[in-house]
């Protein structure tokens, strides 16, 4: 017979299990192909159970990305330490992973995924997202030997979105686009990123960063 009854440092123990399952389904076959059923069939719970942790799956969705910030952080650091790559390889390295998510495991939004989710959020809900969003492209840039500021943040989350979401939308939702020039497309639109960097790293370091 299923158990009825839960301490609370088992609910919690299976939230953090749904969220890092869920990341993990979503970061290896893509947010939209990962279904709540799969989810709670990994962790070894029912429907039912699952919904009392987790009213949709957008809600899942959100934490899953906030467990997935720290491994981003890390992901670019690791590049930038890697004495193989030079710092422009290692930028544009970081860039193509999170375009291309699912080869690379890492979750990113599609822009019916983001439409879908930011929907569901309260305005409470949607400034911790944002705050925390504006948080994760400082620490990026900052990892990159770049000086965070409002301005630069606010561009680079926009640039770095912009690609990989018109990365993911060819064709299937941005039917006019050619898609025999989307990867074409998404080496441009990097190395277009990699060359601003460039230029705000030479004009105003991070201190600490000396890389070449």
């Amino acid at each position: 017979m299923p158990k009825v009854a839960y301490s609370e440092e088992e609910r919690e123990q299976i939230r953090i299990a749904l969220i890092a399952t869920g990341l993990d389904l979503m970061a290896k076959q893509g947010i939209q192909h990962t279904t709540v059923e799969q989810i709670y069939k990994a962790v070894g719970i029912s429907r039912t159970f699952f919904y009392s942790f987790f009213p949709t799956k957008e809600d899942l969705i959100v934490e899953s990305l906030y467990l997935q910030q720290p491994k981003v952080i890390q992901f670019a650091q690791k590049l930038m330490e890697d004495p193989a790559l030079s710092w422009r390889d290692a930028v544009k390295q970081f860039l193509y992973s999170c375009c291309y998510g699912e080869k690379n495991g890492i979750a990113v939004l599609t822009i019916e995924e983001q439409q879908r989710i930011f929907r569901r959020l309260s305005k409470e809900s949607y400034r911790i997202f944002r705050e925390r969003q504006f948080q994760l492209f400082g620490r990026i840039l900052e990892c990159f030997g770049i000086k965070a500021n409002k301005e630069r943040i606010q561009l680079f989350t926009n640039l770095s979105l912009t690609v990989m979401i018109v990365q993911k939308a060819i064709p299937d939702t941005l039917p006019l686009f050619v898609p025999e020039a989307a990867d074409a497309t998404t080496d441009f639109q990097i190395n277009a990123i990699v060359d601003a960097l460039e230029k705000l790293r030479e004009t105003s370091p991070f201190s600490g960063q000396s890389r070449s």
